[in-house]
């Protein structure tokens, strides 16, 4: 590859240092602009994305669309490209990327999805059964934005956009320790339950017995965490474990409300 596209690329991020250089590497040198909005990091995020040659801006967090939507306003190309601090762009997936913009075939779609792959401490990239979830990361600005919901971070295309898929995959690793699953698990339960209850939503409470254990299942079978071996029992439970905490707090939740 040789000049960089005409795309901005944006990362939210606080206390990512650890792992934000490789997200920047990822496209720093495929995209023109890399920008990284920082919410009040204390481990030194800010000094880590300038190094790696990113543009650092500050605001207050506000939840994960609204500060997608504030990234999104600090871009000057009409071309963007989201990605977390915890993920990557892959080699072939630029490769990719660059192809669509050199052979004009970037206009065939206003967004594009790409499918962003778990990887593990263990691994040096995806397994070839790795479970992957399929977002919208590449698009024109004016035919869709990040949502304004503070827990979901999706872009949401106009009517009428025209939606292509990437073949190539991007690598996803948010799991730096079973320790720090669980705290995330705790802080966004609590965020999807205010999130439910702002909307006026309720969870039905046959869905403490239920959640667990079809959780479980589906982790195990559908995402296919059985692979794994014992590592996969591990994700699995704590998959399962994250729902269950969801609806049980929505059911605290409705209780203290009723005393």
């Amino acid at each position: 590859m040789s000049d960089a596209l005409p795309v901005s690329a944006f990362i939210i991020a606080r206390d990512e240092a650890d792992r934000i250089g490789r997200a920047i590497d990822s496209v720093i040198g495929l995209f023109d602009e890399v920008i990284v909005v920082d919410s009040g990091s204390s481990d030194g995020t800010p000094a880590v994305a300038e190094a790696h040659g990113a543009r650092v801006i500050y605001n207050d967090w506000q939840g994960y669309g609204p500060q997608k939507r504030f990234a999104e306003d600090q871009c000057r190309n009409r071309w963007l490209f989201n990605l977390d601090a915890d993920e990557a762009v892959t080699p072939v997936l630029a490769k990719e990327i660059h192809a669509l913009f050199e052979t004009g075939r970037i206009a065939d779609a206003d967004c594009w999805q790409v499918s962003i792959d778990d990887v593990y401490a263990h691994e040096t990239g995806p397994a070839p059964w790795a479970y992957g979830y399929i977002q919208i990361r590449l698009y024109d600005r004016e035919k869709g934005r990040f949502s304004e919901s503070p827990v979901h971070d999706t872009v949401r295309p106009v009517a009428g956009a025209r939606l292509g898929r990437l073949r190539q995959v991007m690598e996803h690793r948010s799991l730096r320790s079973i320790g720090f699953q669980v705290d995330k698990m705790n802080r966004y339960s609590a965020m999807q339950v205010a999130d439910l209850a702002e909307r006026g939503r309720k969870l039905p409470r046959w869905r403490i017995l239920t959640e667990f254990p079809i959780s479980f299942l589906k982790a195990y079978f559908g995402r296919r965490y059985a692979l794994y071996g014992w590592w996969g029992v591990i994700i699995s439970m704590n998959y399962a474990y994250s729902r269950f905490l969801r609806v049980a707090k929505g059911y605290e939740l409705e209780i203290g409300e009723s005393r």
